[in-house]
């Protein structure tokens, strides 16, 4: 794990238009994963999607489920959830969903693992946060934790703070990916 702040997309649960195009953006940009979380799509739709991202990008997805395609890609690993708990033999690097402190314990083989919702979704309607950010710092500081739910970059330096190794982020990302692109440009100017 790295010592710096890492900034992580999650993609909308649906197939969008020129959806290659924007992850491609974003990674060009600043961010260091994008993580493809689309439960309904088919492999096919998944396969597409990766194809149509260039070669020396793929290593910069995490895929959230249909792991055969790792035989077929080279990917920057999976992240484990409740619908795929289980980690492909084929990914190397590993990642995690939580939702309370104590799903933290125990996971300290993963690169990093995301908790949430950390502040009210902006993606989830009455999706609301389950933690109080002032507490969290002893608690999280040494397991490279991840924030997700209600994240943007103007609340990257208050996450730092609390003790958060990123961010990830996606309804501020996909309302209008535009704006997002020159809200990170900033904060990466900034370091934070």
């Amino acid at each position: 794990m790295t010592d710096r702040f890492l900034k992580i997309a999650v993609t909308k649960p649906e197939i969008i238009s020129s959806e290659a195009d924007m992850i491609s953006s974003l990674l060009v940009n600043g961010l260091d994963y994008v993580h493809i979380r689309k439960p309904e799509a088919s492999l096919r739709d998944i396969r597409n999607l990766i194809e149509d991202i260039p070669y020396r990008l793929r290593k910069r997805l995490r895929l959230h489920g249909h792991f055969e395609l790792f035989n077929d890609f080279n990917l920057g690993g999976a992240h484990l959830n409740s619908r795929c708990p289980v980690a492909p033999q084929a990914a190397c690097r590993l990642s995690k969903s939580c939702h309370s402190i104590e799903e933290l314990n125990g996971c300290e083989d993963y690169e990093y693992v995301t908790l949430s919702p950390i502040f009210d979704s902006i993606s989830k309607a009455g999706y609301h946060s389950a933690f109080d950010i002032n507490d969290l710092k002893d608690k999280i500081s040494s397991k490279n934790v991840i924030a997700l739910g209600g994240v943007t970059p103007e609340k990257f330096g208050q996450l730092a703070a609390a003790g958060f190794a990123g961010a990830a982020m996606l309804g501020c990302i996909w309302e209008d990916i535009g704006s997002f692109l020159q809200k990170i440009n900033k904060t990466i100017c900034c370091n934070i």
